[in-house]
């Protein structure tokens, strides 16, 4: 059956969502059933059963679903989702080369806007009210100019990360343009539009990114940083960010996936977050997910989902894959010394808590991820009539980690606005949008070849090994079953290429 359509709210009025189970992730994690949560301006005005609404309040029916605060993605490479899946086969190797040592140049400004708007429209589409764009494709001041327009003219929350990847963290950050352009977008931004400094510390005992540092404290911005990254960061970097003073409760710690006792001790004592990337993390090699390192420590964790280069885009996905991956590293763990988890440390409360909570304490933001009178009314319903997954609804926590989805999002609020209502987005001109991304793609294949761009998406797949199976009942070594099993072996492999 079709949903009727109704009129979305119109800007300015209150809205009522009325009869959902609110999940309002307050101290206690309250969860309301059959109750109401009332918004009036920016802010949330009242939750509850049965609340009185002013006159001319739309109201939203929220029987059936959940009503959860917006969620918040801590680390997003938004520049990039033009490209979106194109390098799902990629290792993390094949990404650096592609981006920071071959084609990320070829990016112009018009390009970054096409990614970062696209990227800020998926976000609201699944209900992440609030992005990180850790931006470090802004090779020119140019480049950062067309960003921040692309994410103001999505009715979304942000936080511009600025970064470069063709350039020293410490050459780029002296720069005086770059220094204007951070002031000068500031003023008057607003609460919907923030900033942060983006650059990796790459160990060097000579610690030359001690002065992209002193240029973020002398602008007030925060750091976020990719850390214990296999490979490219490491406990060194750590230990020279603690050492000089410039670990702090501000700095978001991105993977933190393969360092050591030593560096998680540093990150917690000084109070910084960690902003857990499952998706990426698992795919790409940073290191195994590291929440299982990150609880023992007592190190706060946010939730992101990296690119959507490679991975999904959506916070659900992120959450279900760090139950998985948490619970499996516990798992194995125990059974490495013949031991059985009977019960799990990891609950899905506490994952739609990082998906949530744990990006407005990242960010600083203790008006966000939660749904209490005062705070900012960043809403999300969750609500699909049409669908049988939808019920029943017994363990809220349990359905947004690993039941719901992004087309179960019904209504989205960020700051009182109404961007998304009764499963699409409001006044959102998709066609013009495909037009941009389609234009971006048209550019970077004619610049660097069909060939090239060919073997980018399709790299090439390394050798591979059968091992002989000893319980056979044929004579699996005598000369023509081996060579119909290699016969058999390369069609697989051709069918992969």
């Amino acid at each position: 059956m079709t949903e009727p359509q109704t009129p979305a709210p119109q800007a300015g009025r209150p809205v009522v969502f009325r009869g959902g189970t609110v999940l309002t992730m307050d101290d206690a994690g309250t969860v309301l059933r059959d109750a109401d949560v009332l918004v009036v301006g920016d802010r949330i005005a009242a939750v509850g059963p049965a609340l009185e609404a002013p006159e001319g309040a739309q109201e939203v029916d929220a029987t059936d679903g959940i009503v959860m605060p917006g969620m918040i993605d801590t680390h997003r490479h938004m520049w990039q989702t033009a490209m979106r899946g194109y390098g799902a086969d990629w290792s993390l190797t094949q990404y650096f080369v592609w981006y920071y040592l071959e084609h990320g140049r070829r990016f112009r400004p018009e390009d970054v806007a096409a990614g970062n708007r696209l990227a800020a429209l998926e976000a609201l589409e699944a209900g992440v009210t609030t992005v990180v764009d850790w931006s470090h494709g802004l090779q020119t001041v140019d480049h950062a100019e067309a960003a921040v327009d692309a994410l103001q003219s999505v009715p979304g929350r942000y936080v511009l990360a600025y970064g470069n990847i063709q350039a020293a963290p410490w050459e780029w950050t002296a720069d005086k343009a770059v220094q204007a352009f951070l002031e000068r977008r500031r003023t008057g931004a607003g609460d919907l539009l923030g900033f942060q400094i983006a650059f990796d510390v790459t160990g060097d005992p000579a610690f030359p990114e001690k002065a992209a540092f002193e240029v973020a404290r002398e602008l007030g911005l925060p750091v976020t940083t990719h850390a214990g990254v296999w490979g490219a960061t490491n406990d060194d970097g750590i230990r020279l960010m603690h050492e000089h003073g410039f670990a702090t409760p501000e700095t978001v710690y991105v993977h933190a996936a393969s360092l050591s006792p030593d560096s998680y001790h540093r990150i917690a004592a000084t109070g910084g977050s960690v902003s857990v990337s499952t998706e990426s993390e698992q795919s790409a090699g940073q290191g195994y997910p590291p929440t299982w390192q990150v609880r023992a420590h007592g190190i706060p964790v946010s939730l992101s989902m990296d690119t959507s280069v490679w991975w999904s885009g959506d916070l659900f996905s992120a959450m279900r894959a760090t139950l998985g991956a948490d619970r499996s590293r516990e798992h194995f763990e125990a059974h490495l010394k013949g031991d059985t988890v009977t019960q799990l440390a990891l609950r899905a409360q506490h994952v739609v808590s990082w998906a949530t909570r744990g990006g407005a304490a990242a960010l600083g933001r203790d008006d966000l991820g939660r749904l209490t009178p005062g705070a900012k009314a960043d809403v999300v319903l969750v609500k699909n009539d049409a669908s049988p997954a939808s019920f029943p609804l017994l363990n809220p926590y349990g359905h947004v980690a690993f039941q719901a989805q992004r087309g179960d999002v019904h209504t989205v609020l960020v700051d009182g606005r109404v961007v998304k209502s009764q499963h699409r987005l409001v006044g959102v001109d998709l066609a013009a949008v495909r037009r941009e991304v389609e234009a971006t793609v048209e550019h970077l294949r004619a610049d660097m070849g069909e060939d090239v761009w060919q073997v980018g998406m399709d790299p090439e797949l390394p050798s591979a090994e059968v091992l002989d199976n000893p319980y056979q009942y044929t004579d699996y070594r005598s000369e023509t079953t081996h060579a119909a099993r290699e016969e058999a072996f390369e069609r697989h492999l051709s069918w992969e290429r």
